[in-house]
């Protein structure tokens, strides 16, 4: 997400609602009481750079804060991801490194406790077994935020439960805001032949590079890699899909309220904006050297998702090289890696924000429409209806099923989701909420029994998927594989049951129309 004004445009950047979200959240799951405990037992790895000291708890070891780049510092700004640093004895990995830059979020509950540095490109691996035999799945997570906050060592992605299930987790950090997607003609000067822009995307595929050389030593195989990814961390695997140099790096893929119809800046466009903001921070000339001079504060700006400077601030880019077309575009020509797909959203993504402000947001976002939208408020059955939902479904359900429609085409095996399950402590007459499933994915949930049985719902199927390539497994309720004929989902209902259903509907049916037709 890039802000609430962003609506008005007919997309949304993952985050939108976060504010109210969390806050539910807050109360329900993810973050367990904090009583003191005795030092964990150490656990040992060996790398190439060096050795690292993590700690084992209830049979999982965690090893944190594991350099993957050198830190994109002075010279190394806006340049793709350098070798990570070697180290002589061992590196304490128990404890979380610094997050990316970003402004923090006061109502974020979940926000991490981490400071903020340039110097942030570590990753974290939970693990169950460090000399598994045979290798074990591994399952490396993209945090949302907008692609301007967020971090692997939110407590919400603490990977322990999920490692119980017979899986590698790995979370990681990566450039955000203007310091991840920045654009400037003296920086495409500069390098005429390599990837531009996104280095936050360019981090991402770092950590896919650095799983395939290292992940063994953790009892992972890296053969058998699924990325995953929320809001704006499903966006970056869609996007990774489509990117020739992400190819080979994941088998499988997990796209959680990604979108997929939601544009990024062409290249020119993006130049146009940093020069704008070089201009603003008293910069000139073009060289790039002064360009990496700018103060850290004044890159950072006041960019979170609620307000995106946006004459300054491009967001992502299609820069022709590592990006090279929108996600719906790619996913109809068969340009995605086929790979097994799960993609979905929530049931009620948007329900949370009040309808006084909701409404407004989506006559703006309605104005994509254009003359289709008589149609579309009409498919809905009310006003009212279109109101709740319109905006919701635009940014989230409706690519979801359109992007399973597209990936079912090329062949590869597609699952199609809809979480419905609302915390018991969060209920209040809406459905799930975006970002809502993560506890549940996770496993981090209270003792509320029903939580549980959710987030052993979830943790089931995503594991099963990372390990087969297929949810399905014993005493689970069955997923059938989507096709556009049979339009099938699963649904994560709200007793925290599972049951195959209808994914389509009228007013899903219009939309998808009105981007057929354009």
């Amino acid at each position: 997400m890039e802000s609430i004004a962003d609506i008005g445009r007919g997309f949304v950047r993952p985050g939108l609602v976060a504010l109210t979200v969390w806050a539910l959240l807050g109360a329900v799951a993810g973050r367990p009481a904090q009583a003191a405990q005795p030092p964990a037992p150490s656990a040992t790895i060996h790398l190439p750079p060096g050795d690292l000291v993590g700690e084992t708890v209830a049979g999982v070891s965690s090893f944190k804060d594991i350099p993957y780049a050198a830190a994109p510092i002075g010279g190394l700004r806006w340049r793709p991801p350098a070798p990570p640093p070697s180290w002589s004895g061992v590196r304490d990995a128990s404890r979380f490194g610094a997050q990316c830059m970003q402004n923090r979020q006061g109502w974020d509950s979940f926000a991490s406790p981490q400071p903020i540095s340039e110097d942030c490109l570590t990753l974290n691996v939970w693990t169950p077994s460090a000399g598994a035999k045979p290798a074990l799945p591994v399952m490396v997570w993209i945090h949302g935020g907008g692609l301007v906050s967020g971090s692997g060592s939110s407590a919400v992605f603490d990977g322990a439960s999920l490692a119980r299930r017979g899986v590698v987790i790995v979370t990681f950090n990566y450039r955000l805001g203007r310091f991840g997607f920045f654009a400037h003609p003296a920086l495409s000067r500069e390098s005429p032949d390599g990837p531009l822009g996104d280095y936050g995307l360019m981090d991402q595929i770092a950590v896919l590079e650095w799983v395939r050389a290292n992940i063994a030593a953790f009892g992972g195989d890296p053969a058998n890699v699924t990325i995953f990814g929320e809001s704006s961390g499903g966006e970056s695997v869609n996007r990774l899909m489509l990117s020739p140099a992400a190819q080979g790096l994941f088998e499988k893929a997990i796209a959680e309220s990604g979108g997929g119809r939601n544009p990024w800046k062409p290249l020119g466009e993006a130049e146009a904006i940093g020069k704008a903001f070089a201009v603003k921070a008293h910069v000139t000339a073009d060289d790039p050297a002064v360009l990496r001079g700018i103060p850290a504060d004044k890159v950072l700006g006041g960019i979170n998702m609620f307000s995106p400077e946006a004459d300054t601030y491009s967001g992502p880019i299609v820069d022709g090289r590592l990006v090279r077309e929108e996600v719906a575009q790619g996913f109809a020509a068969g340009h995605a890696a086929k790979v097994p797909y799960l993609v979905g959203s929530n049931s009620d993504e948007l329900g949370v924000v009040p309808l006084i402000l909701l409404t407004p947001m989506t006559e703006k976002a309605a104005a994509v429409l254009g003359a289709d939208k008589a149609g579309v408020v009409a498919a809905y059955g009310s006003t009212g209806a279109f109101h709740a939902h319109f905006a919701g479904d635009l940014n989230f359900t409706e690519p979801a099923r359109a992007l399973a429609g597209l990936a079912a085409r090329s062949g590869q095996p597609t699952f199609l989701y809809r979480f419905g399950y609302v915390a018991g402590g969060a209920r209040g007459g809406h459905g799930a909420a975006h970002a809502s499933e993560l506890p549940f994915v996770f496993g981090n949930v209270g003792p509320n029994a029903q939580d549980q049985a959710a987030a052993d719902l979830m943790g089931a199927y995503w594991t099963n998927f990372a390990k087969t390539g297929d949810p399905n497994g014993p005493g689970l309720p069955a997923w059938p594989a989507y096709t556009a004929q049979s339009d099938q989902l699963l649904a994560i209902r709200p007793d925290a049951t599972a049951a195959a259903t209808k994914a389509g509907s009228p007013a899903l049916d219009a939309i998808t129309a009105h981007y057929a037709g354009h």
